[in-house]
């Protein structure tokens, strides 16, 4: 139960922590010609929703065994993240850079594995 506070925790505090400067820098979206998903509906929208997850492995870090089933989705925030990357990727859709800033992503979600299995 530990391991599970303490990845949960680190993942709700690292993703604070990299979302929040977010919300900041929307001025590079104006002076960019970007594609219509950069609106600043869908980029706050975006934001709003990755920074109620962390809020959810915060949640989750306070008490594994009791938050358990929060486990389930949040593996699917991960992964859903990283296989569609690994798409876009694939179809030159985004930079080997951008590709690789999905490596914490990834650990985190196979850590997230490890503490669901031991929560048991």
């Amino acid at each position: 139960m530990k391991f599970a506070k303490i990845v949960f925790y680190a993942a709700g505090i690292w993703g604070i922590a990299i979302l929040t400067p977010l919300y900041f820098s929307t001025s590079t979206l104006d002076r960019v010609p970007a594609p219509p998903v950069a609106d600043p509906m869908f980029f706050y929208g975006f934001l709003a929703v990755t920074m109620a997850f962390q809020l959810v492995f915060l949640v989750i870090g306070s008490d594994p065994v009791r938050f358990r089933p929060l486990m389930f989705p949040s593996l699917v925030e991960k992964f859903g993240f990283i296989v569609s990357m690994v798409v876009l990727f694939s179809r030159g859709r985004v930079t080997q850079t951008e590709f690789v800033t999905t490596l914490p992503d990834l650990l985190l979600g196979i850590l997230f594995i490890v503490a669901l299995a031991k929560t048991r």
